[in-house]
């Protein structure tokens, strides 16, 4: 689960930083948590085009998830941004290393699930694109049947070296909660 608040390019994300550092702890432990990341990028990093605060969140299970939606947590997202389209995604690979909690970065990389007459031997589902670099410190992949969408996140200590080319999000990791 995500959603990304586009914040206005010359927004103070020392705010963001701000909200993170007082409120963070209270999703250490949440029900049903696996992780949730808060992931932010910055208009001036990499030449984007507004700034954004964009957690992500692995959920071990829909109760929990529907707890933080439906019973007050989310609406201090409401309050504070407004109306926010939530990305659900069905895990499809996940793999943390036991010091995944140290992550600095996160660099996502979304496409397009391309229609086909059968999904057998679709590149989404090989892990040859996906296989282990030795810098991460894990690797989550998610799909969403309904937009026929992926993100493939990749977990890291220091800032990667990435071509700049590539359709990819590098955001900065504020803080890791996990249950």
């Amino acid at each position: 689960m995500q959603y990304k608040v586009k914040l206005p390019k010359d927004y103070d994300m020392g705010i963001i930083r701000k909200r993170v550092q007082d409120n963070s702890h209270k999703t250490d432990g949440f029900l049903g948590l696996k992780f949730k990341a808060y992931l932010i990028t910055e208009a001036e990093e990499k030449g984007y085009l507004y700034n954004s605060y964009a957690p992500l969140y692995l959920w071990n299970d829909p109760k929990g998830m529907n707890h933080f939606i439906f019973d007050g947590y989310f609406d201090n997202i409401l309050a504070s941004f407004g109306w926010q389209q939530i990305n659900i995604g069905v895990p499809l690979m996940l793999n943390l290393k036991s010091d995944f909690n140290k992550s600095n970065f996160v660099v996502e990389h979304s496409g397009i699930i391309k229609e086909t007459s059968s999904l057998v031997n679709s590149p989404l589902y090989s892990y040859d694109d996906y296989k282990e670099d030795s810098n991460n410190l894990g690797t989550l992949l998610f799909y969403n049947p309904d937009k026929w969408g992926y993100s493939h996140f990749s977990f890291y200590h220091d800032k990667p070296e990435i071509d700049l080319t590539e359709p990819l999000t590098v955001y900065e990791i504020l803080h890791i909660s996990e249950s």
